[in-house]
């Protein structure tokens, strides 16, 4: 029997329906239910109009404004962070099945010996006696110093101290200030009904795989591997191999196809696509619909690479540029950047992708956009920049 085909269009459609884009971005909010939807949503410390997690939850409801998260992280204990491909929110329901991840964690430090100056286990047993009798502190409460040549990735004692016991869930964010982080003893962090909560490490590979793919729609074991980025590619293997799951061929925007897998439930799924938005918005270069970017490229058309690390002179395009994404296709790409003591958003260069007629009509989905970006920054004017690149 043949697998199961799918479209170019219906991959895009499906994929971007699982993530929650695909239709527009109001109505009621319930933050925890974008969480739980997304899986995790990724944290970044840069802010050039506002930080990744922020963006990303407000590209999926446009009724989201910042304090929304860090009470949910905070007050109300519905997430807990961690690291999947890099530190993340989770919802804290995910506890139980996140064991694996703080015991991989632990080990793969231990074995490279980072943290070689690290504190030993008094050491590190008195900073959380400190925890315990102050409450949650940050990195700011203590007062060692880096040990040997100092480097770009040296960091003093209490913070390799803080960090491993943090990777190994000993500690955890109990909740953060202005982006600061402040470390809580896991146990008073993590509800007990959940710490109690215990599962085999198969039950959590299971579920870990499980999870990842009903979120993709349809995947690889490389794209099943990447998104917790929990386990290892061997362990995927396995897991396809034992599970029942639909094998399909997934057609790229070349035409060429790709051979995956799929939920069992996948016919029902393609059955149940309705068209896109035609809405535009201006997604975070850290959204988890651009995060893998071979995908991207495969499913889109859209070759994307952020350049923070890009020395200036040879950028192709710019330091934080942010891709456009309208219905169903990716249809350029804009650097713009909020300045909040002038309370303008700065609008330095858009692109169009290639085959993209920047039509009246699109022009105007874009100022509305950048409108609705202003107002979530908390900035009132949008100045376009002389010099910026615009058909």
């Amino acid at each position: 029997m043949a697998d199961l085909r799918i479209t170019n269009k219906q991959a895009r459609q499906l994929w971007l329906s699982h993530q929650g884009l695909a239709t527009a971005p109001t109505g009621p909010l319930d933050v925890m239910s974008i969480i739980r939807g997304l899986g995790f949503v990724q944290l970044d410390t840069i802010q050039v109009v506002a930080r990744a997690h922020h963006h990303i939850i407000w590209s999926r409801n446009q009724n989201y404004r910042e304090p929304m998260l860090d009470k949910v992280l905070g007050k109300q204990n519905g997430v807990f962070e961690h690291f999947t491909h890099d530190a993340s929110v989770l919802p804290m329901e995910f506890y139980p099945m996140w064991q694996r991840q703080f015991r991989r964690k632990k080990e793969k430090i231990n074995n490279a010996g980072w943290y070689s100056t690290m504190p030993d286990a008094d050491g590190r047993d008195k900073i959380k006696k400190r925890i315990k009798a102050e409450g949650p502190l940050s990195t700011h409460a203590f007062d060692t110093k880096i040990v040997g040549e100092k480097q770009p990735w040296s960091r003093p004692p209490h913070k390799l101290a803080l960090d491993y016991m943090w990777y190994a869930g000993e500690l955890a964010t109990s909740h953060r200030e202005n982006f600061k982080k402040f470390y809580d003893l896991g146990e008073r962090v993590f509800p007990e009904h959940l710490r109690n909560e215990v599962h085999s490490d198969d039950a959590q590979q299971n579920w870990l795989c499980k999870e990842a793919l009903h979120r993709l729609g349809f995947a690889t074991v490389g794209e099943i591997q990447k998104f917790w980025e929990a386990m290892d590619a061997r362990e995927v293997r396995v897991w396809a191999d034992q599970t029942q799951l639909v094998p399909v061929e997934v057609q790229s925007t070349s035409g060429d196809w790709t051979k995956a897998v799929a939920p069992v439930d996948i016919e029902e799924r393609l059955q149940r696509l309705t068209q896109s938005t035609s809405r535009l918005r201006i997604l975070n270069p850290f959204d988890p619909v651009v995060r893998d970017r071979n995908r991207l490229e495969r499913l889109f058309g859209f070759e994307y690479r952020i350049e923070i690390f890009v020395p200036e002179a040879k950028r192709k395009w710019g330091y934080y540029v942010f891709p456009i994404l309208e219905g169903d296709r990716f249809v350029g790409r804009i650097e713009v950047k909020a300045d909040r003591k002038k309370s303008t958003l700065n609008v330095m260069n858009v692109w169009p992708e290639k085959g993209v007629k920047w039509t009246v009509q699109r022009a105007s989905k874009l100022e509305a956009e950048l409108s609705r970006l202003a107002r979530f920054a908390g900035v009132r004017d949008i100045k376009w920049l002389d010099g910026g690149v615009f058909p």
